[in-house]
C-alpha cells in the first residue's frame, strides 16, 4: 500500500527527535497540587511511611508522566513559546494541515518517577498514513512515541499518540 509519503518525512520514521531535558525536577508541590485537584487521597502520594513501605520512597502518580516534559509556555531567554510534542506540529506544518486532533493515547509505565528526578523526553515518529478523509476533513494520521528517561537513563514510560492532521472539507 502506498502512503504517498514524501522522502523527507519517510526519513524521519524511527528517528529520535527533540531529545529534551525537563525544565525543572520532579517536585512534590506539583504532585500534591495535582492530587488535590482531582481529590486523589491515595496515601502513597501523601504519606512518606506508606510510600517507603510500598515503593521504597515517594513517587509521582504515573498518570503525571507527561507533566514532566511539558515546557513552560514562557521562559527567560526563549524566543518562541514552548510546545510539547513538536513532531506533531512539524507534521501539521509540513503537510499544511491547519487542524488536528489526538485520537488515541496509550501509556506504558516502567520505573517509577520520584521527586528530584529530572526527566528527559525524546520523540519518535512511528508512522504516517496515506491521505484519509473522515467526517472532520481530509488529512493524515500519524503515530508519535514519546519516551521518558530519568537521570540514570532508565526508561520511566512511553506514551504513544495517534494524531490526525486535517483540512476541513469545503
Amino acid at each position: 500500500m502506498s502512503t504517498d509519503l514524501p522522502a523527507d518525512v519517510e526519513a524521519l520514521i524511527g528517528v529520535v527527535q527533540y531529545e529534551e531535558r525537563g525544565e525543572f525536577p520532579v517536585e512534590r508541590g506539583y504532585i500534591w497540587t495535582t492530587c488535590a485537584s482531582v481529590e486523589n487521597g491515595n496515601p502513597l502520594f501523601w504519606d512518606d511511611a506508606v510510600a517507603r513501605e510500598i515503593t521504597d520512597g515517594p513517587i509521582a502518580p504515573p498518570t503525571m508522566l507527561s507533566v514532566w516534559f511539558r515546557p513552560h509556555h514562557w521562559a527567560p531567554n526563549r524566543d518562541e513559546p514552548g510546545l510539547p510534542l513538536q513532531v506533531h506540529f512539524d507534521l501539521k506544518a509540513r503537510f499544511e494541515l491547519p487542524e488536528a486532533v489526538m485520537s488515541d493515547n496509550t501509556i506504558v509505565f516502567h520505573e517509577p518517577v520520584r521527586p528530584g528526578d529530572v526527566i528527559t523526553s525524546r520523540q519518535i515518529l512511528r508512522s504516517v498514513s496515506a491521505p484519509k478523509t473522515t467526517k472532520l476533513g481530509t488529512g493524515r494520521f500519524w503515530i508519535i512515541d514519546v519516551e521518558y528517561l530519568n537521570q540514570r537513563d532508565e526508561i520511566v514510560g512511553v506514551e504513544s499518540y495517534t494524531g490526525f492532521g486535517y483540512r476541513r472539507n469545503a
